[in-house]
């Protein structure tokens, strides 16, 4: 009785065994599969056009040889407001890839002595960048501005360089305080003096105001000039486009009266 129970176990355990090989060989090739799904790198997912060579970075080479390339307008600031903020992101890196493009042929133009077709590339692509992060840091600034109150902008002062000229200083963090950070006081010295620098200032000063009392001389002469050429021209046109000149003054004057006797209506 009792060969016969023990016969009966072992083969209710050999039973049991073809299942249990199966679960297991189930669960080794599935954490097998897993892992070789997560050794697959996220950088062999890609949406862009594949050009795996440093042509990407110049010019097409259908354009190479061209006086003329063409091309379209610059982004203005009521299209890239509309945009979310990962287009503009996108955008930025677009722009940028394409200004150094268009640097680096520039400059090969310039090393070669040959014509850069269509320069005015360059400035459209520098007026979309620069439309792009005036919107940028508009939304910034509104952002900052609901939440704390303040415009989120870097903080800047007017301050006088040691040759007594202003500028703005934008201000930054340091790690060590003002009143112990030595060596930020020896490089940044907003302050002057020395008779020197005064006469450096005065000469300066006088400078500018020849460059500003030469421009008004040129632009009376020539008010004077057209009012003895023609004198029936319009004087609020004339007085709109040379702000700095008394029109109704230098008509009166006989230096604007021409050598001749004008014709009777």
């Amino acid at each position: 009785m009792n060969v016969l129970q023990r016969l009966f176990h072992v083969s209710k355990q050999a039973g049991r065994f073809p299942g249990a090989i199966a679960s297991n060989l189930l669960t080794t090739c599935s954490s097998r599969v897993l892992q070789h799904r997560q050794a697959v790198p996220a950088q062999c997912f890609s949406l862009s056009s594949r050009r795996y060579d440093l042509a990407e970075f110049f010019e097409d080479k259908k354009n190479l040889g061209e006086n003329e390339v063409k091309h379209g307008r610059a982004w203005n600031k009521d299209e890239l407001r509309i945009k979310s903020n990962a287009d503009l992101h996108k955008l930025w890196f677009v722009l940028l890839k394409e200004r150094n493009m268009l640097l680096t042929m520039e400059h090969e133009c310039n090393e070669k002595m040959e014509l850069f077709p269509s320069p005015e590339r360059l400035d459209k692509v520098n007026e979309s960048m620069t439309n792009l992060e005036d919107v940028v840091r508009e939304r910034n600034r509104a952002y900052f501005e609901l939440e704390t109150g303040e415009t989120g902008e870097r903080p800047a002062k007017l301050v006088t360089n040691q040759l007594g000229l202003k500028f703005y200083y934008r201000m930054f963090e340091h790690v060590i305080p003002k009143y112990a950070n030595r060596k930020w006081k020896e490089t940044h010295q907003f302050h002057y003096r020395g008779s020197a620098v005064h006469k450096f200032l005065r000469m300066y000063r006088e400078k500018l105001y020849n460059v500003k009392r030469k421009q008004r001389n040129r632009e009376r002469n020539e008010v004077m000039h057209l009012l003895k050429r023609f004198p029936g021209m319009d004087r609020v046109a004339l007085a709109e486009k040379y702000p700095s000149v008394d029109v109704e003054k230098l008509y009166k004057l006989d230096k604007i009266r021409g050598n001749y006797v004008p014709a009777k209506v």
